[in-house]
């Protein structure tokens, strides 16, 4: 094996895992939603930036909020997924650089002192940490059911500000009954990877 980890591991994290359709009711506690934070915070950024915030949407007033401003095939599925969580990205991260990059505080006004800069750096990176957030929920044993399909601009009006754009809302839980599509085709080894 050309891998350390072990295979059962890679299984649950890449090979076996799929984007969940529908949900058991079982309840994603706050503790659960703790610990894959607390893994994924690890992941990689430019300059440490860790840009992403995710907005829980637990309450049942929320949630009659949010699911009209899902895509019509995405409403059923976020209606009665266990917990949904709106990831978006937090276009003033550069106020946290000092602390999060202690041995270059200056990178804040040298790199970000400008709101396109910010928005750019801000979009990709907590991209990336959109993407460690949705391994990390299958590291804790749940399903994800991350979605595009939305009202951009409804969402931030109703759940965020001008500073903060959503990137994407997960739906979170145990798989249900027919939670899978079938495994849809990648692409192979060659068609990607060029080496010069």
């Amino acid at each position: 094996m050309s891998l350390v980890l072990d295979p059962a591991a890679q299984d649950l994290l890449f090979r076996e895992a799929r984007t969940a359709n529908t949900f058991t009711d079982e309840p994603v506690t706050e503790e659960q939603v703790q610990a894959i934070y607390d893994l994924v915070k690890f992941g990689p950024t430019a300059f440490n930036q860790s840009p992403l915030r995710v907005v829980l949407v637990r309450s049942a007033e929320a949630r009659e909020r949010l699911v009209p401003l899902m895509a019509e095939g995405n409403q059923p599925k976020t209606a009665s997924a266990p917990l949904v969580a709106i990831l978006a990205a937090d276009n003033e991260f550069h106020e946290e650089l000092p602390a999060l990059l202690p041995h270059f505080p200056q990178a804040k006004d040298m790199f970000f002192s400008e709101r396109p800069a910010r928005e750019s750096a801000a979009g990709l990176n907590a991209a990336l940490q959109a993407a460690y957030f949705i391994v990390g929920v299958r590291a804790a044993g749940l399903a994800a059911g991350p979605m595009t399909g939305f009202d951009f601009a409804a969402v931030q009006k109703e759940f965020l500000d001008d500073d903060h754009t959503p990137l994407m809302i997960v739906n979170i839980g145990k798989p249900g009954d027919d939670a899978w599509f079938p495994r849809s085709p990648r692409l192979t080894y060659d068609e990607v990877i060029t080496t010069v």
